[in-house]
């Protein structure tokens, strides 16, 4: 299955471009709806179904899937206020079972429906018989056309109050943001992408679901060392504070990084010393300190912010890594390290978001600075944006554009979003795979840690933190219930070889 992804406007150009190719937009009409009912007659024995149908496209699917239905043996009756006009127009005429009104006492006695209502694209809250119709739906099974009426395609929001709740989704040729971000994704049910005959080169996307097919994990060479898979380093916080430093080093170490080092403050030594094993150990003290280890060439990638601490001494700190040096050969001001910053790395810096953004920008690390916010962490450094933004994806894309470094919001539906780069559109990618087990404390620093091991290994950097955001969801799929932060990294094992060729 493609990994692309088309907004609502990028499906309607892949429809219009299949029609210039010569497939009468009634040929992908016929399609849809037949695609609709394949997929019931594989789940469902024939039984008492109701196809809801708009007035649009949506409506036109829902009149092809009713009639062949009924041919395939299901009691079929459609519901419908009025009648579009178009090709939906033509396929309600083709239509010769039994109609009645669209409204809630449509539902009496119907075992399955079929919700043809509105597709993707709807701009305006459900209204009328419609609305009192989706609100009337109750436990009957719920098959979606394209998506649930009343669901954005975009943002994966509610357009009103009210929305169907679908057990199966149907939709066609490529997956919208909409199947993926929450609540959509729950919304949408089991979904299913149906092929209609629209050719993939109609495809024109950025915006990609994460997976392999998007990146390549970096197999080590046969005649490889520890060097050449690359060295990160972590920076710890207080004594009271190093567990979530080590969670974070634990996980840059098991997804493959050659060496690790924890860096730490005077007082937490005895603390991270007393657990750490194959994973080094290397003091400093301040921003003088940690520039002091930067000079170590070998380390080429750094995380900061897990249990850093929220304060000035945590900005300095993020200050010398922006500006720290790769070794003599770089040239002043630049680093050839990646770094990812995190938790109170960002915070920090909530009062003058600004300052880092332009930290990041002046030393040269556009799209090699990773910044992993959850929503909260994201509105302290970019305010209102996720509010104001047309999706989540968007808010993102804006984000990594004002910063100048690769985005990953979290969540249940985390964004990641690469800075622009000249004229090309900036990818960015909706991972899906996230249990609701990741909700645990220490989840988020584990992840900053498998973004680190990757990029120490030469990951590209919206690979690696495509690449982490899919492992770390995968592995606590494979861990499953009691899940804790730790489990993460010992799971990876299993995950790679589940990736291995």
């Amino acid at each position: 299955m493609s990994a692309e992804i088309l907004t609502t406007a990028e499906m309607a150009a892949a429809d219009a471009s299949a029609v210039r190719a010569g497939t009468p937009s009634l040929t992908l009409m016929e399609n849809a709806g037949r695609a609709v009912a394949d997929t019931i007659i594989a789940r469902f024995f024939p039984c008492a179904a109701l196809v809801l149908c708009g007035p649009g496209n949506n409506g036109g699917d829902g009149y092809v899937t009713a009639r062949l239905l009924k041919a395939r043996g299901f009691t079929v009756r459609v519901a419908r206020d009025r009648i579009g006009s178009g090709d939906a127009a033509i396929m309600a005429e083709r239509w010769d079972g039994e109609t009645v009104p669209l409204g809630p006492a449509a539902l009496e006695g119907a075992a399955l429906v079929v919700d043809g209502l509105f597709g993707a694209g709807l701009s305006r809250p459900l209204e009328g018989a419609a609305a009192e119709t989706v609100a009337a739906l109750g436990a009957v099974p719920v098959v979606a056309i394209d998506v649930p009426s009343g669901l954005s395609g975009d943002s994966g929001k509610p357009v009103g109050e009210r929305v169907a709740r679908a057990a199966l989704t149907v939709t066609f040729f490529r997956k919208k943001p909409g199947h993926l971000l929450m609540p959509g994704r729950q919304l949408c049910g089991a979904l299913v992408v149906a092929d209609i005959g629209i050719p993939a080169e109609a495809a024109s996307a950025s915006l990609f679901e994460n997976g392999p097919s998007l990146w390549s994990y970096p197999w080590p060479e046969a005649d490889g060392h520890k060097y050449g898979r690359g060295h990160c380093l972590v920076v710890s916080g207080e004594e009271h504070a190093t567990g979530a430093a080590r969670l974070a080093a634990r996980g840059a170490l098991r997804i493959g990084a050659g060496l690790v080092s924890v860096a730490s403050p005077p007082d937490a030594v005895a603390a991270n010393a007393a657990h750490l094993t194959a994973i080094m150990l290397k003091p400093f003290d301040g921003a003088a300190g940690m520039a002091g280890l930067l000079s170590d060439r070998r380390i080429n990638a750094v995380v900061a912010g897990p249990g850093l601490g929220v304060d000035g001494e945590t900005r300095e700190t993020v200050t010398t890594l922006l500006a720290g040096r790769a070794g003599a050969s770089a040239r002043a001001g630049a680093t050839d390290r990646a770094i990812v910053l995190d938790a109170d790395a960002l915070t920090s810096f909530q009062d003058d978001p600004e300052a880092l953004f332009a930290k990041i920008q002046k030393n040269d690390l556009h799209g090699r600075c990773v910044l992993t916010p959850h929503a909260g962490e994201f509105e302290r450094l970019f305010p209102s944006l996720l509010a104001e933004s047309a999706s989540k994806v968007e808010a993102a894309r804006a984000a990594a554009a004002r910063s100048g470094a690769v985005v990953l919001l979290k969540g249940p539906d985390t964004v990641i979003a690469a800075p622009p780069n000249g004229d090309t559109p900036a990818k960015a990618a909706i991972n899906a795979n996230a249990p609701a087990f990741l909700a645990t404390a220490g989840a988020g620093d584990v992840l900053a840690g498998f973004i680190g091991g990757l990029l120490a290994q030469g990951t590209p950097t919206f690979e690696a933190a495509a690449m982490a955001t899919w492992i770390h969801g995968d592995a606590a799929t494979r861990f499953g219930p009691g899940l804790i932060a730790e489990d993460l990294p010992e799971t990876v094992p299993a995950v790679l070889r589940g990736l291995k060729p």
